[in-house]
């Protein structure tokens, strides 16, 4: 079997690609290589154009199935089913790079497969996709400026480390995943712990250094196994129509444009495009294409307000932040709950408070983990004025989700200090520009509302970008129409000490890092200022939870005691839970939570789990119940599992002739332990408990 194979020494590993023996049917196929983590990437493309469409239909399909780490599944059917999480967001990794990279014009489907053959459960997968789908685009057939690189760095112990290992990633401050060209870098995806503008610029410049070899490593690799280029014939817009169209319009968009609201301008617009269509479709043009040209012209317009106007559409200067309110309480039952309004962009974030058995149960190629911190993203079809289906979260949802999760868990208290399952739902009411970043504002402020103590706030802005030649304009906080004509989606979280995510998207081949570095700058003042903004609402976590969350109290028990309390298939616990309605967790180093909605419930359960881990002490007036009677005395349970004796000279103050006379099987009483012998038993005196007893 033919096998082309080609390597470059990256971080601590080989990055090893290779050809010609897998998929061969695809346009492109590529097997990628690292320590011992193995993805296949396939790219093919359809033989002819979609037609009635005005985008281009690429899709990308990421599989992780547990084969690769030598696992079977878990769950009944024990197959994969829908993508996880994880799946969706690599598949997003390598979207959003490659997208931009394809010539304009191109109408067929497309569509790249990511497979993970092999897990080493030390080297990540998600940039072997990013450059296997490169790769494969680049030998392949399909019409593709590429080729581009992609790695990791952390941050750790003071030193950047590149492609880390998932243990360093954890211990990491810092993590900067980069993909970029040989002239300029095209997305970021990183997370920090409130790092500087000054730290992350190094990991960035370091990332593009490492970068240039996996780039010249697919050039060579091409050259050696690339196939020639289909030739294409690209459906552009004929510039005759654009220049009538532009002519027709031109002066009617500059008055649409001084129009404020989003859904006025889109009402005006509507109404020209109509008109465009009733005036051009008579001279034989198509109603689609007078609609493509006429974003063409809008487009053409806005970009020259920006750049040569040195003003945008809203009459913002280019820093300019929108008009924000805050909110804090807004919902009566729930936990915690905040209303983040800033322009036409607008979030309703709820906290829920919940125990251990709240916990999300992941499993991934590295094995079953749980999160106790949980951020959804809902972006409803009204929020932008509009009607559609509303089923499961899509691709979108769930990105904007974690991006917005990746943001606040940097600042998210241990489970040492807060031992809740935090839920955090983001319900977008408007939207007109980066309701990502409104939600990191909005779940900040649900978070204190709901009394979590969170390290420091956190908000977010999305910087924009109009670039022609080498004039370029960075726009701060940009709206749904500046991110729309613009050339960049770049969007910055952190606190006031440093950043906590960030995320870069163009639509344009590349930015230099000098550009990059501009644009965090930027984003810094204004995150202050919104920052400024949402302390006015609400400066600091709450110092009581919600009357409707549950309560947990922490004990510690000697881990020798964890089986006592757990009993023989669990009976002892599932009593206790059931006698109390508390919900109890234990954990494997003597940590047990109690939570219940009743503090008298939680109570009643701390003291019956104390009282089957504590030592019996001598002195100490314990609840008992009468299991057996004997003629000279009745042995009581003061905890499960600890019986002792009360003597029938104990029983009371006064002479007892008749034990049985005096106690039955079942009565509960007070009782005080007055010794315990070398043997372990234990002496009990109800007469020294009664009350005015002197203890």
């Amino acid at each position: 079997m033919q096998c082309n194979t080609m390597r470059v020494k990256i971080g601590n590993n080989d990055l090893v690609l290779e050809t010609g023996s897998l998929a061969k049917q695809a346009s492109g196929s590529v097997t990628v290589h690292y320590g011992g983590t193995v993805v296949l990437v396939t790219a093919c493309m359809s033989k002819t154009a979609r037609e009635g469409i005005d985008f281009f239909p690429l899709t990308v399909e990421c599989q992780e199935k547990t084969y690769a780490a030598g696992r079977i599944p878990g769950g009944f059917f024990k197959r994969e089913g829908k993508p996880s999480e994880s799946e969706i967001l690599n598949a997003r990794l390598i979207d959003r790079p490659v997208r931009p990279l394809f010539p304009k014009g191109i109408y067929n489907d497309v569509q790249i497969m990511a497979i993970v053959l092999s897990s080493d459960g030390e080297n990540e997968s998600d940039i072997l996709g990013v450059i296997g789908a490169s790769a494969a685009l680049t030998i392949s057939d399909i019409p593709f400026n590429g080729p581009l690189g992609c790695c990791r760095v952390a941050h750790v112990n003071g030193e950047f480390v590149v492609n880390p290992t998932y243990k360093q990633i954890e211990e990491s401050v810092l993590e900067v995943v980069m993909a970029a060209k040989s002239d300029g870098v095209v997305m970021l995806e990183s997370r920090g712990r409130e790092v500087s503008e000054e730290l992350y610029i190094q990991a960035a410049r370091l990332a593009f250094e490492q970068v240039q070899p996996i780039i010249n490593l697919q050039k060579e690799f091409a050259k050696k196994f690339g196939r020639q280029k289909r030739e294409m014939t690209y459906k552009l817009l004929d510039p005759k129509l654009c220049a009538k169209v532009e002519s027709l319009s031109a002066e009617r968009l500059k008055e649409v444009y001084k129009l404020s609201k989003k859904e006025e301008r889109e009402e005006a617009v509507s109404i020209l495009a109509k008109e465009l269509e009733s005036a051009l479709t008579a001279e034989g043009h198509e109603a689609a294409d007078i609609k493509s040209a006429l974003v063409e012209v809008e487009k053409k317009q806005v970009r020259d307000i920006i750049l040569h106007g040195n003003k945008r559409i809203d009459g913002r200067s280019f820093t300019e932040v929108r008009p924000i309110t805050c909110g804090v309480s807004v919902l009566p039952r729930t936990h915690g709950s905040s209303l983040f309004t800033r322009g036409q962009t607008q979030s309703l974030a709820i906290t829920t408070l919940g125990t251990g058995d709240d916990e999300q149960m992941i499993e991934s190629l590295e094995g079953e983990r749980y999160k106790s911190f949980i951020l959804h993203y809902t972006f409803p079809p009204f929020s932008v004025g509009e009607t559609g289906p509303v089923r499961g979260p899509g691709r979108r949802e769930i990105g904007h989700g974690a991006l917005a999760e990746k943001a606040l868990l940097a600042v998210m208290p241990g489970k040492d200090k807060f031992p809740y399952t935090v839920r955090l739902v983001s319900e977008i009411l408007e939207s007109n520009g980066s309701s990502s970043m409104a939600t990191v504002c909005a779940g900040t402020l649900s978070l204190m509302d709901a009394g979590v103590p969170i390290k420091d706030a956190v908000s977010g802005v999305a910087m924009g970008l109009v670039k022609e030649g080498s004039k370029a304009a960075v726009l701060t906080d940009i709206s749904g129409l500046e991110d729309h004509f613009g050339d960049m989606d770049f969007k910055v979280a952190g606190t006031k000490q440093g950043m906590t995510a960030v995320q870069m998207d163009l639509k344009i081949p590349g930015i230099d890092l000098e550009l990059l570095e501009k644009c965090l700058m930027q984003s810094k003042e204004a995150r202050m200022f919104i920052l400024g903004k949402m302390k006015e609402a609400l400066d600091a976590p709450r110092a009581e939870l919600s009357a409707y969350a549950p309560r947990i109290d922490v004990l510690k028990i000697n881990t020798e005691k964890i089986g006592e309390l757990i009993g023989p298939g669990g009976k002892t616990i599932k009593k206790i839970i059931a006698a109390t309605g508390a919900s109890i967790d234990i954990e494997d180093d003597g940590t047990v939570l109690v939570a219940s909605n009743e503090p008298a419930k939680s109570q009643e359960a701390i003291n019956m789990i104390k009282a089957i881990t504590d030592d019996v002490e001598v002195g100490r007036v314990y609840s008992a119940r009468v299991k057996r009677i004997m003629n000279f005395g009745a042995f009581c349970e003061i905890a499960p599992g600890k019986e002792g004796l009360v003597h029938i000279s104990e029983l009371s103050d006064h002479f007892v002739k008749n034990i049985e006379e005096e106690v039955k099987v079942g009565d509960q009483f007070n009782v005080k332990v007055t010794g315990i012998d070398e043997l372990g038993r234990i002496n009990l005196s109800r007469k020294q408990a009664l009350p005015g007893t002197e203890a």
